[in-house]
């Protein structure tokens, strides 16, 4: 069989299954296990492939087709422009969650710069300690040490199967950010100028699509009105001895009004927001 051949007929297959990136899907798993890069594989289309090649693609072919993600299939996902490990037992990271990386940059220009040499010597920034709050992955509180000068993070996660991930993704991509078990902040280890919260955002009972039913619900749904965890991350932050300075938090937009709500009884204000994403700043 060659390579054409097979891509045609597994977009045709995805197709028929309701995906709307079907081709994307399937010259993916192609380049994956072929091993050979998108652009020779479109230049040259008459690859032939091995029983074994085909029999494995059409595994793999199998399981997207009942919608499984295919961050679980290859056992990766791509966040920021890096590669993270992604299980099942953690979310993939969404293409919205990068926007929070966007605005942590807004809120430190003099910590992002391109010419890493700007930093040397007396330039070097002061410490700044991050908090990724239900971290799964890691993905959040990873990718803003590497794009942050100087910057540490403390990946907080209550389940086990999800910390061993983002202990995966810690070895794989940096030595200054730190997987710790804790229950939101109740396991912190510093105070934090800054929390990056991707919590359940979920409430109970909205529809979800088929792909999302493969992942682990207790990192999508949050309550009644999707809130819960947020109600309690508030709650711990008001008796904080040393706010953070800082909250920045990822909902569905029509739960900003609310969670603007909790936030501000918790001593904060909105600085601003944007699609899924809001910053708050403490206000006194």
């Amino acid at each position: 069989m060659t390579t054409s051949y097979w891509l045609r007929t597994a977009t045709n297959f995805l197709q028929s299954k309701g995906m709307t990136t079907a081709r994307l899907d399937a010259l993916v798993l192609l380049e994956d296990v072929m091993q050979i890069n998108r652009a020779q594989l479109l230049a040259e289309p008459d690859m032939e492939m091995r029983d074994g090649v085909v029999h494995h693609l059409q595994e793999l072919l199998g399981r997207r087709g009942r919608h499984e993600p295919l961050s679980y299939i290859r056992g990766r996902s791509e966040f920021y422009g890096r590669n993270f490990v992604i299980k099942p037992g953690v979310l993939t990271p969404r293409p919205e969650s990068e926007t929070m990386i966007d605005l942590l940059k807004g809120l430190y220009p003099d910590r992002f710069t391109k010419n890493v040499s700007d930093f040397s010597g007396t330039n070097q920034p002061n410490k700044l300690w991050i908090a990724d709050v239900g971290a799964g992955s890691g993905a959040l509180g990873i990718t803003a040490v590497l794009e942050l000068q100087n910057a540490s993070c403390d990946l907080l996660e209550l389940d086990p199967a999800a910390l061993k991930i983002a202990e995966m993704n810690v070895d794989l991509l940096t030595s200054h950010a730190y997987a710790r078990q804790s229950d939101l902040l109740s396991g912190a280890g510093h105070d934090y100028e800054v929390l990056l919260c991707n919590l359940p955002y979920v409430p109970d009972g909205y529809q979800i699509n088929k792909a999302a039913g493969f992942e682990p619900p207790i990192a999508l749904f949050g309550g009644e009105d999707g809130l819960d965890l947020f109600r309690k991350l508030f709650a711990q932050v008001a008796k904080a001895q040393n706010k953070p300075l800082y909250i920045m938090s990822e909902a569905l937009p029509q739960s900003h009004g609310a969670l603007l709500g909790l936030a501000a009884a918790a001593g904060y204000r909105e600085r601003q927001k944007q699609d899924f994403i809001q910053v708050f700043e403490r206000a006194t």
